[in-house]
Protein backbone atom coordinates (compact mmCIF):
# COMPACT_ATOMS: atom_id res chain seq x y z
CA UNK A 1 0.00 0.00 0.00
CA UNK A 2 3.21 2.33 1.11
CA UNK A 3 4.75 1.23 -2.22
CA UNK A 4 1.92 2.39 -4.32
CA UNK A 5 1.44 5.67 -2.16
CA UNK A 6 4.98 6.59 -2.70
CA UNK A 7 4.58 5.84 -6.63
CA UNK A 8 1.53 8.07 -6.75
CA UNK A 9 3.73 11.19 -5.29
CA UNK A 10 6.67 10.83 -7.00
CA UNK A 11 4.53 10.94 -10.54
CA UNK A 12 2.80 13.56 -9.06
CA UNK A 13 5.86 15.22 -7.97
CA UNK A 14 7.30 15.03 -11.37
CA UNK A 15 4.56 16.31 -13.20
CA UNK A 16 3.97 19.40 -10.69
CA UNK A 17 7.62 19.83 -11.51
CA UNK A 18 8.12 19.53 -15.30
CA UNK A 19 4.52 20.20 -16.27
CA UNK A 20 4.54 17.02 -17.65
CA UNK A 21 6.15 13.77 -17.48
CA UNK A 22 9.52 15.14 -19.52
CA UNK A 23 10.12 18.70 -20.67
CA UNK A 24 8.48 17.88 -24.41
CA UNK A 25 9.84 16.66 -27.34
CA UNK A 26 13.22 18.42 -29.55
CA UNK A 27 13.44 19.04 -32.85
CA UNK A 28 16.50 17.73 -34.72
CA UNK A 29 19.58 19.34 -32.74
CA UNK A 30 22.37 19.19 -36.03
CA UNK A 31 19.37 20.71 -38.15
CA UNK A 32 18.54 23.65 -35.64
CA UNK A 33 22.64 24.45 -35.05
CA UNK A 34 22.93 24.90 -38.97
CA UNK A 35 20.84 27.88 -38.43
CA UNK A 36 21.36 29.00 -34.93
CA UNK A 37 23.26 32.26 -34.88
CA UNK A 38 24.75 34.70 -32.16
CA UNK A 39 22.36 37.37 -31.12
CA UNK A 40 24.61 40.07 -32.29
CA UNK A 41 25.26 38.81 -36.10
CA UNK A 42 21.33 39.71 -36.86
CA UNK A 43 19.82 41.19 -40.28
CA UNK A 44 17.08 43.98 -40.50
CA UNK A 45 15.63 44.16 -43.74
CA UNK A 46 15.43 47.05 -45.74
CA UNK A 47 12.21 49.07 -45.37
CA UNK A 48 12.09 48.14 -41.97
CA UNK A 49 10.66 50.75 -39.53
CA UNK A 50 9.95 49.07 -36.58
CA UNK A 51 12.45 46.59 -34.89
CA UNK A 52 10.15 45.10 -32.19
CA UNK A 53 11.92 42.79 -29.00
CA UNK A 54 9.47 40.45 -27.15
CA UNK A 55 10.18 38.95 -23.91
CA UNK A 56 8.57 35.41 -22.74
CA UNK A 57 8.29 36.47 -19.42
CA UNK A 58 8.97 40.07 -17.00
CA UNK A 59 11.54 38.63 -14.39
CA UNK A 60 14.44 36.54 -15.95
CA UNK A 61 17.74 38.57 -16.14
CA UNK A 62 18.72 37.59 -19.71
CA UNK A 63 15.60 38.74 -21.35
CA UNK A 64 16.31 41.97 -20.08
CA UNK A 65 19.81 41.87 -20.93
CA UNK A 66 18.88 41.03 -24.33
CA UNK A 67 17.06 44.64 -24.51
CA UNK A 68 20.25 46.15 -24.68
CA UNK A 69 22.22 43.50 -26.66
CA UNK A 70 19.62 43.99 -29.87
CA UNK A 71 19.35 47.78 -29.55
CA UNK A 72 23.35 48.17 -29.18
CA UNK A 73 23.49 46.26 -32.63
CA UNK A 74 20.83 48.74 -34.11
CA UNK A 75 22.32 51.40 -33.18
CA UNK A 76 25.82 50.17 -34.30
CA UNK A 77 24.95 49.03 -37.44
CA UNK A 78 21.26 50.74 -37.97
CA UNK A 79 21.46 54.02 -36.52
CA UNK A 80 18.53 53.48 -34.31
CA UNK A 81 17.87 56.25 -31.96
CA UNK A 82 14.96 55.69 -29.86
CA UNK A 83 14.66 53.14 -27.51
CA UNK A 84 11.03 52.38 -26.42
CA UNK A 85 10.13 50.53 -23.71
CA UNK A 86 6.79 48.63 -21.72
CA UNK A 87 6.35 51.35 -19.37
CA UNK A 88 4.63 54.25 -18.57
CA UNK A 89 5.40 57.67 -20.92
CA UNK A 90 5.54 59.98 -18.21
CA UNK A 91 8.01 57.85 -16.34
CA UNK A 92 10.38 57.20 -19.29
CA UNK A 93 10.19 60.74 -20.15
CA UNK A 94 11.86 61.16 -16.66
CA UNK A 95 14.41 58.71 -16.82
CA UNK A 96 15.58 59.79 -20.29
CA UNK A 97 16.88 63.13 -18.21
CA UNK A 98 19.54 60.82 -17.25
CA UNK A 99 20.14 59.44 -20.11
CA UNK A 100 20.58 62.97 -21.69
CA UNK A 101 23.12 63.56 -19.37
CA UNK A 102 20.96 64.87 -16.09
CA UNK A 103 21.63 64.47 -12.61
CA UNK A 104 21.00 61.28 -10.64
CA UNK A 105 21.76 57.44 -11.01
CA UNK A 106 21.56 54.56 -12.95
CA UNK A 107 19.57 52.96 -9.86
CA UNK A 108 17.21 56.21 -9.60
CA UNK A 109 16.61 56.03 -13.10
CA UNK A 110 15.67 52.47 -13.17
CA UNK A 111 13.78 52.99 -10.26
CA UNK A 112 11.97 56.35 -12.51
CA UNK A 113 10.44 53.35 -15.00
CA UNK A 114 8.06 52.51 -12.52
CA UNK A 115 6.96 48.85 -12.66
CA UNK A 116 9.36 47.98 -9.85
CA UNK A 117 10.50 44.71 -12.28
CA UNK A 118 13.06 47.16 -13.77
CA UNK A 119 14.42 47.87 -10.66
CA UNK A 120 17.16 45.94 -11.50
CA UNK A 121 20.87 45.81 -12.15
CA UNK A 122 20.44 44.57 -15.72
CA UNK A 123 18.15 48.24 -16.69
CA UNK A 124 20.23 50.68 -14.61
CA UNK A 125 23.00 49.26 -17.05
CA UNK A 126 20.92 49.39 -19.89
CA UNK A 127 19.85 53.29 -18.97
CA UNK A 128 24.07 53.63 -18.47
CA UNK A 129 24.72 52.49 -21.61
CA UNK A 130 22.80 55.23 -23.48
CA UNK A 131 23.29 57.97 -20.95
CA UNK A 132 27.67 57.12 -22.20
CA UNK A 133 26.56 57.43 -25.68
CA UNK A 134 25.03 60.26 -25.67
CA UNK A 135 27.92 62.16 -23.89
CA UNK A 136 29.84 61.27 -26.57
CA UNK A 137 27.38 62.21 -29.87
CA UNK A 138 26.61 65.40 -30.87
CA UNK A 139 23.34 66.65 -31.58
CA UNK A 140 22.03 62.56 -32.57
CA UNK A 141 21.81 61.39 -29.27
CA UNK A 142 19.71 58.57 -27.91
CA UNK A 143 16.22 58.90 -26.53
CA UNK A 144 14.20 56.55 -24.19
CA UNK A 145 10.39 56.42 -24.46
CA UNK A 146 7.45 54.69 -23.01
CA UNK A 147 4.42 53.82 -24.25
CA UNK A 148 2.24 52.70 -21.79
CA UNK A 149 -0.03 54.79 -19.71
CA UNK A 150 -0.87 53.20 -16.32
CA UNK A 151 0.26 55.92 -14.13
CA UNK A 152 -1.53 59.13 -14.45
CA UNK A 153 0.34 61.20 -11.44
CA UNK A 154 3.76 60.65 -14.10
CA UNK A 155 2.22 61.71 -16.99
CA UNK A 156 0.63 65.08 -15.25
CA UNK A 157 3.93 65.95 -13.74
CA UNK A 158 5.77 65.16 -16.82
CA UNK A 159 2.91 68.13 -18.17
CA UNK A 160 3.38 70.02 -15.31
CA UNK A 161 7.51 70.40 -15.95
CA UNK A 162 7.13 70.45 -20.07
CA UNK A 163 4.77 73.59 -19.57
CA UNK A 164 7.56 74.71 -17.29
CA UNK A 165 10.39 74.50 -18.45
CA UNK A 166 9.09 76.26 -21.42
CA UNK A 167 7.93 79.26 -19.51
CA UNK A 168 4.06 78.32 -19.49
CA UNK A 169 1.92 79.34 -16.62
CA UNK A 170 0.96 76.14 -14.85
CA UNK A 171 -1.17 77.86 -12.21
CA UNK A 172 -4.26 75.87 -13.60
CA UNK A 173 -2.62 72.40 -13.65
CA UNK A 174 -1.19 73.03 -10.20
CA UNK A 175 -4.48 73.84 -8.69
CA UNK A 176 -5.46 69.82 -8.70
CA UNK A 177 -1.62 68.76 -7.87
CA UNK A 178 -0.54 67.42 -4.54
CA UNK A 179 2.98 69.01 -4.52
CA UNK A 180 3.42 67.08 -1.09
CA UNK A 181 2.74 64.09 -2.21
CA UNK A 182 3.39 64.31 -5.82
CA UNK A 183 0.23 63.33 -7.23
CA UNK A 184 -3.23 64.73 -8.95
CA UNK A 185 -5.38 65.86 -5.51
CA UNK A 186 -7.70 62.62 -4.10
CA UNK A 187 -10.50 65.30 -4.53
CA UNK A 188 -10.19 66.11 -8.23
CA UNK A 189 -12.71 64.22 -10.42
CA UNK A 190 -12.25 62.82 -13.57
CA UNK A 191 -14.55 65.91 -15.04
CA UNK A 192 -11.97 68.17 -13.14
CA UNK A 193 -9.19 66.59 -14.50
CA UNK A 194 -10.92 66.59 -17.94
CA UNK A 195 -11.60 70.64 -17.38
CA UNK A 196 -8.34 71.24 -16.51
CA UNK A 197 -6.59 69.39 -19.42
CA UNK A 198 -8.92 70.66 -21.98
CA UNK A 199 -8.22 74.77 -21.00
CA UNK A 200 -4.46 73.59 -20.98
CA UNK A 201 -4.97 72.71 -24.44
CA UNK A 202 -6.68 75.77 -25.79
CA UNK A 203 -3.70 77.79 -24.74
CA UNK A 204 -1.95 79.25 -27.90
CA UNK A 205 1.59 78.30 -26.91
CA UNK A 206 0.91 74.77 -26.07
CA UNK A 207 -0.03 74.51 -29.73
CA UNK A 208 3.89 73.59 -30.54
CA UNK A 209 4.77 71.37 -27.93
CA UNK A 210 4.21 67.75 -29.28
CA UNK A 211 5.75 65.88 -25.99
CA UNK A 212 3.30 68.26 -23.79
CA UNK A 213 0.03 67.31 -26.80
CA UNK A 214 1.03 63.74 -26.40
CA UNK A 215 1.03 63.87 -22.21
CA UNK A 216 -2.13 65.02 -22.55
CA UNK A 217 -3.67 62.12 -24.47
CA UNK A 218 -1.73 59.76 -22.37
CA UNK A 219 -3.53 60.87 -19.52
CA UNK A 220 -6.72 60.55 -21.14
CA UNK A 221 -5.93 57.27 -22.20
CA UNK A 222 -5.22 56.59 -18.03
CA UNK A 223 -8.86 57.80 -17.43
CA UNK A 224 -10.21 55.74 -20.32
CA UNK A 225 -8.70 52.65 -19.41
CA UNK A 226 -9.69 53.21 -15.94
CA UNK A 227 -13.37 53.36 -17.28
CA UNK A 228 -13.04 50.53 -19.19
CA UNK A 229 -11.65 48.18 -16.39
CA UNK A 230 -14.31 49.43 -13.92
CA UNK A 231 -16.79 48.12 -16.63
CA UNK A 232 -14.98 44.99 -17.95
CA UNK A 233 -11.45 43.94 -16.82
CA UNK A 234 -11.25 41.59 -19.39
CA UNK A 235 -12.09 44.10 -22.70
CA UNK A 236 -9.43 46.39 -21.15
CA UNK A 237 -6.43 44.60 -22.17
CA UNK A 238 -7.50 44.88 -25.70
CA UNK A 239 -7.93 49.25 -25.12
CA UNK A 240 -4.56 49.00 -23.46
CA UNK A 241 -2.72 47.33 -26.39
CA UNK A 242 -4.44 49.60 -28.52
CA UNK A 243 -3.31 52.71 -26.89
CA UNK A 244 0.01 50.96 -27.00
CA UNK A 245 0.45 50.80 -30.51
CA UNK A 246 -0.83 54.55 -30.94
CA UNK A 247 1.81 55.38 -28.66
CA UNK A 248 4.44 53.84 -30.45
CA UNK A 249 3.59 55.19 -33.46
CA UNK A 250 3.33 58.55 -32.31
CA UNK A 251 7.01 57.99 -31.09
CA UNK A 252 8.18 56.29 -34.58
CA UNK A 253 6.44 59.90 -36.46
CA UNK A 254 8.56 61.84 -34.36
CA UNK A 255 11.76 60.16 -34.53
CA UNK A 256 10.95 60.21 -38.49
CA UNK A 257 10.87 63.86 -38.30
CA UNK A 258 14.57 64.44 -36.52
CA UNK A 259 15.47 61.97 -39.66
CA UNK A 260 15.54 58.21 -37.53
CA UNK A 261 13.87 55.96 -39.78
CA UNK A 262 13.62 52.86 -37.53
CA UNK A 263 12.94 53.01 -33.55
CA UNK A 264 13.30 49.94 -31.27
CA UNK A 265 10.42 48.73 -28.95
CA UNK A 266 10.49 45.80 -26.02
CA UNK A 267 8.02 44.40 -24.71
CA UNK A 268 6.39 41.29 -23.39
CA UNK A 269 6.04 38.95 -26.56
CA UNK A 270 1.94 39.04 -25.95
CA UNK A 271 2.32 42.64 -27.06
CA UNK A 272 4.84 42.81 -29.50
CA UNK A 273 3.67 39.48 -31.60
CA UNK A 274 2.74 40.40 -35.58
CA UNK A 275 -0.71 38.12 -35.61
CA UNK A 276 -1.86 38.06 -31.81
CA UNK A 277 -5.37 38.57 -31.09
CA UNK A 278 -7.21 38.24 -27.68
CA UNK A 279 -10.14 35.93 -27.06
CA UNK A 280 -12.90 38.26 -28.60
CA UNK A 281 -10.80 38.98 -31.73
CA UNK A 282 -9.03 42.53 -30.66
CA UNK A 283 -5.68 42.67 -32.15
CA UNK A 284 -2.37 42.81 -29.53
CA UNK A 285 -0.23 45.86 -30.30
CA UNK A 286 2.15 44.52 -32.71
CA UNK A 287 -0.92 43.37 -34.85
CA UNK A 288 -2.05 46.64 -34.93
CA UNK A 289 1.18 48.43 -35.72
CA UNK A 290 1.76 46.13 -38.30
CA UNK A 291 -1.25 46.68 -40.25
CA UNK A 292 -0.82 50.48 -39.60
CA UNK A 293 2.70 50.28 -41.19
CA UNK A 294 2.92 47.08 -43.38
CA UNK A 295 3.95 43.90 -41.77
CA UNK A 296 7.74 44.28 -44.34
CA UNK A 297 7.79 47.75 -41.71
CA UNK A 298 7.60 45.60 -38.79
CA UNK A 299 10.56 43.16 -37.64
CA UNK A 300 9.85 41.29 -34.44
CA UNK A 301 11.81 39.17 -32.37
CA UNK A 302 10.19 36.66 -29.90
CA UNK A 303 11.80 35.09 -27.04
CA UNK A 304 11.51 31.58 -25.32
CA UNK A 305 13.12 29.53 -22.23
CA UNK A 306 14.18 25.77 -22.37
CA UNK A 307 13.91 26.50 -18.58
CA UNK A 308 13.05 29.65 -16.42
CA UNK A 309 13.25 30.18 -12.98
CA UNK A 310 10.49 33.16 -12.95
CA UNK A 311 10.60 36.35 -10.17
CA UNK A 312 7.28 36.78 -10.10
CA UNK A 313 5.01 39.18 -7.64
CA UNK A 314 3.38 37.83 -4.42
CA UNK A 315 1.42 39.06 -1.97
CA UNK A 316 2.46 43.37 -1.23
CA UNK A 317 6.33 44.09 -2.32
CA UNK A 318 7.39 40.57 -2.04
CA UNK A 319 8.53 38.50 -4.92
CA UNK A 320 9.51 34.67 -5.08
CA UNK A 321 10.65 32.71 -7.92
CA UNK A 322 8.48 30.37 -10.14
CA UNK A 323 10.30 27.42 -12.10
CA UNK A 324 8.91 26.27 -15.57
CA UNK A 325 9.67 24.50 -18.71
CA UNK A 326 8.40 25.65 -21.91
CA UNK A 327 8.07 22.27 -23.57
CA UNK A 328 9.15 24.21 -26.79
CA UNK A 329 10.65 21.94 -29.19
CA UNK A 330 13.31 24.85 -30.86
CA UNK A 331 14.38 25.86 -27.48
CA UNK A 332 14.80 22.07 -26.09
CA UNK A 333 16.94 21.94 -29.15
CA UNK A 334 18.94 25.23 -28.61
CA UNK A 335 19.67 23.53 -24.78
CA UNK A 336 20.74 20.34 -26.59
CA UNK A 337 22.94 21.99 -28.88
CA UNK A 338 24.86 23.84 -26.28
CA UNK A 339 23.71 27.35 -26.95
CA UNK A 340 23.48 29.19 -23.72
CA UNK A 341 21.29 31.78 -26.14
CA UNK A 342 21.40 31.69 -29.59
CA UNK A 343 18.73 33.24 -32.42
CA UNK A 344 17.02 31.79 -35.22
CA UNK A 345 16.02 33.71 -38.23
CA UNK A 346 12.75 32.08 -39.78
CA UNK A 347 12.97 33.51 -43.23
CA UNK A 348 16.23 31.27 -43.52
CA UNK A 349 14.90 28.16 -42.88
CA UNK A 350 14.87 25.94 -46.07
CA UNK A 351 11.27 24.42 -46.75
CA UNK A 352 12.97 21.30 -47.39
CA UNK A 353 14.56 21.34 -43.64
CA UNK A 354 12.67 19.26 -40.56
CA UNK A 355 13.04 22.52 -38.77
CA UNK A 356 10.50 23.89 -40.56
CA UNK A 357 8.17 21.78 -39.04
CA UNK A 358 8.50 23.12 -35.86
CA UNK A 359 9.41 26.98 -37.30
CA UNK A 360 6.11 27.15 -39.55
CA UNK A 361 3.49 24.77 -37.47
CA UNK A 362 1.87 25.09 -34.08
CA UNK A 363 4.44 24.36 -31.04
CA UNK A 364 3.89 25.31 -27.43
CA UNK A 365 6.41 27.91 -25.86
CA UNK A 366 6.73 29.68 -22.98
CA UNK A 367 4.88 32.79 -21.88
CA UNK A 368 4.76 34.38 -18.23
CA UNK A 369 3.72 37.85 -17.26
CA UNK A 370 3.99 40.32 -14.19
CA UNK A 371 1.20 37.16 -12.25
CA UNK A 372 0.53 37.60 -9.08
CA UNK A 373 2.11 34.20 -7.35
CA UNK A 374 -0.65 33.45 -4.50
CA UNK A 375 -0.54 29.79 -3.40
CA UNK A 376 -3.86 29.06 -5.61
CA UNK A 377 -2.24 30.88 -8.56
CA UNK A 378 1.22 28.59 -8.15
CA UNK A 379 -1.29 25.47 -7.47
CA UNK A 380 -3.33 26.10 -10.74
CA UNK A 381 -0.32 26.98 -12.88
CA UNK A 382 1.60 23.57 -11.81
CA UNK A 383 -1.35 21.71 -12.18
CA UNK A 384 -2.11 23.25 -15.69
CA UNK A 385 0.61 24.50 -17.18
CA UNK A 386 -0.98 25.29 -20.49
CA UNK A 387 -1.35 28.43 -18.07
CA UNK A 388 1.83 29.34 -18.87
CA UNK A 389 2.11 27.95 -22.39
CA UNK A 390 0.95 29.26 -25.96
CA UNK A 391 0.47 27.15 -28.74
CA UNK A 392 1.48 29.13 -31.53
CA UNK A 393 3.24 29.30 -34.85
CA UNK A 394 6.08 31.03 -33.94
CA UNK A 395 6.92 32.29 -37.73
CA UNK A 396 3.33 33.59 -37.80
CA UNK A 397 3.82 35.66 -34.96
CA UNK A 398 7.55 36.41 -35.09
CA UNK A 399 10.30 36.67 -38.06
CA UNK A 400 13.36 35.22 -35.87
CA UNK A 401 13.32 34.50 -32.17
CA UNK A 402 15.73 34.15 -29.22
CA UNK A 403 16.04 31.24 -27.14
CA UNK A 404 17.41 30.94 -24.06
CA UNK A 405 18.31 27.78 -22.23
CA UNK A 406 18.26 28.52 -18.68
CA UNK A 407 16.90 32.13 -17.61
CA UNK A 408 17.55 33.01 -14.09
CA UNK A 409 15.51 35.13 -12.11
CA UNK A 410 16.05 39.20 -11.73
CA UNK A 411 17.12 40.99 -8.72
CA UNK A 412 14.97 43.36 -7.36
CA UNK A 413 17.48 45.79 -6.06
CA UNK A 414 16.24 49.11 -5.04
CA UNK A 415 13.28 49.94 -2.87
CA UNK A 416 10.50 52.16 -3.47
Amino acid sequence: MWGIITIVVAVALIYLYFGGFGTGQSADVAEFSKYASAVDSFEVPGGTRIVALGEATHGNKEFQELKLDVFKRLVEKYRVKAFVLEADAGCCMKANQFVQGGEGTADEAAAMLGFRLYRTYEMAELLSWMREYNMSADDDKLTLYGFDMQRIDEEYSCLMDILAEAGYDTDILASIWDAENEKIKETAGTEEIKDVLEAVEKEPAIAGSADALHMIDVIRQNMELGKVYTENANASNAVRDKMMAENTLWVLAQEEKRGNNIIFISGHNGHVEQFGAYNDGDKVMGNIIADEIGDDAYFVIGTDFYKTRDNVPTSGEKRTTFTAFSHDPLAKAAKKSGNDICMIDFSRVSEDSSLRSYTHDYIYTGSIGEVTMTFLNRFVMKVFPMCYRVLACPADAYDAMIFVAYAHPTEIRMDE
